[in-house]
């Protein structure tokens, strides 16, 4: 009797303490896409991060915001229903140079604290070497 009992009380204090509500699970690894090396003209900058509600309530993207304005995201509107997976849209204006930004994430889920998500991007945009054909130097067997 003590045995059922003890396993009682240990199963609602289980699940008293279940989080329950709306979860935000992204698919990239630690939340960051990685732009690799990318030459300026031949890429527009835009990459999305997939999220999947995981949690057992409606997920409210509140607001997303960037560190700089050379970084623009863009949220999904309305609710992303338990199962449900959306997408963060985020354009970077492919300035040559490194590429680290962050993009906060306000939502409510309930699995991230203060309901806050860090992305990032990182990557590196550089302009594409034209070759002048005439400025070209000629080589041949006689030099």
């Amino acid at each position: 009797m003590k045995k059922i009992i003890f396993t009682a009380i240990v199963l609602i204090n289980s699940l008293a303490f279940a989080q329950t509500g709306p979860k935000i699970e992204f698919k990239d690894k630690d939340n960051t896409i990685d732009y690799g090396t990318v030459t300026k003209d031949t890429d527009d900058g835009v990459r999305k991060f997939q999220f999947t509600n995981t949690g057992d309530a409606p997920l409210i993207i509140k607001d997303v915001r960037s560190t700089c304005g050379c970084t623009v995201p863009s949220k999904p509107t309305g609710e992303i229903m338990p199962g449900k997976s959306d997408f963060i849209t985020v354009k970077y204006n492919m300035n040559p140079g490194p590429i680290r930004k962050t993009i906060t994430v306000e939502t409510n889920a309930t699995n991230v604290e203060g309901g806050l998500v860090a992305l990032k991007i990182k990557g590196e945009v550089i302009v594409k070497q034209e070759v002048n054909l005439l400025d070209k130097k000629k080589t041949g067997p006689m030099q």
